[in-house]
C-alpha cells in the first residue's frame, strides 16, 4: 500500500469510529431519556396513589372530627338548655324570697302593705 492509501484507510477508520461512537452516544442518550421518562411516570402514578390515599385519610379524619364537633355542639346545647332552666329556677326563687323579705319587713316596720 501507498502513502496515500494508508491515510485515506486511516481517514475512513477515523471517520467510522467516530460516526459509530455518535450513533451509540445517540441511541443512549434515547434510551436514557426512555428510562427517565419511564420513571417519571411511575414516580407520578405512585405520588397520584398516595396523595388519594392521603386525601382519604384526611376526609376521613374530617368527618370523624366532624362528628364530634356536632356531639360536642349537641352536648353543649344540652347543657345550656339545663343551666338556663336551673338558673331560672334560682331566679324564681329569689322574687319569691324577695317578696317575702318585702313582706316580713313590711309587717315588722308596720307598714301597711
Amino acid at each position: 500500500m501507498s502513502e496515500p492509501q494508508v491515510w485515506v484507510f486511516m481517514a475512513l477508520f477515523a471517520t467510522f469510529a467516530f460516526a459509530t461512537l455518535g450513533i451509540i452516544s445517540t441511541n443512549f442518550t434515547r434510551i436514557l431519556r426512555a428510562e427517565i421518562g419511564g420513571l417519571r411516570g411511575e414516580l407520578r402514578g405512585e405520588i397520584d396513589g398516595l396523595r388519594g390515599e392521603m386525601n382519604a385519610r384526611f376526609d376521613a379524619s374530617n368527618a370523624r372530627l366532624d362528628a364530634t364537633n356536632a356531639r360536642l355542639n349537641a352536648e353543649f346545647a344540652s347543657l345550656r338548655a339545663e343551666m338556663n332552666a336551673r338558673f331560672d329556677a334560682v331566679h324564681t326563687k329569689i322574687d319569691h324570697l324577695d317578696s317575702d323579705v318585702t313582706a316580713l319587713t313590711r309587717r315588722v316596720m308596720g307598714e301597711a302593705g
